[in-house]
């Protein structure tokens, strides 16, 4: 989060180890959500490999404004282990539109995805 300002906040959702068809947000930059079930289109990420932009236009009330890019997480062997989703500060990228924002979460997550070997890997106690 520190090197990337343009962002509001980063969640990682997905299936706990040992658990079956469980999926809750496990990291990110809201820890007091950790452990709360997803929701559906969190869901479909994860199972269906989908990606969901939502721009958010018609949430007025949302301060500050925001652009949601929900994304498959994967490892370095690009297979899907989750989900990831970038909100990014409208208010401090003006002029960036859906594609300047799925270009940047996409090198974003890639970038991510080099780091993490596997599922395995991603959940077990540091060395």
């Amino acid at each position: 989060m520190a090197a990337h300002p343009e962002l509001l906040s980063v969640t990682f959702h997905g299936v706990p180890p040992g658990m079956d068809k469980v999926y809750t947000m496990f990291a990110g930059s809201f820890p007091e959500r950790i452990g709360n079930p997803d929701d559906p289109d969190d869901i479909d990420v994860i199972t269906k490999g989908i990606t969901i932009v939502d721009p958010r236009w018609y949430r007025t009330t949302d301060h500050p404004k925001k652009f949601l890019v929900m994304l498959p997480l994967r490892d370095k062997n690009k297979e899907n282990i989750g989900l990831i989703v970038y909100a990014f500060k409208l208010d401090t990228n003006p002029g960036k539109g859906e594609r300047e924002f799925i270009a940047e979460a996409l090198d974003l997550r890639d970038a991510l995805s080099e780091q993490i070997p596997s599922y395995e890997a991603l959940f077990a106690a540091p060395q």
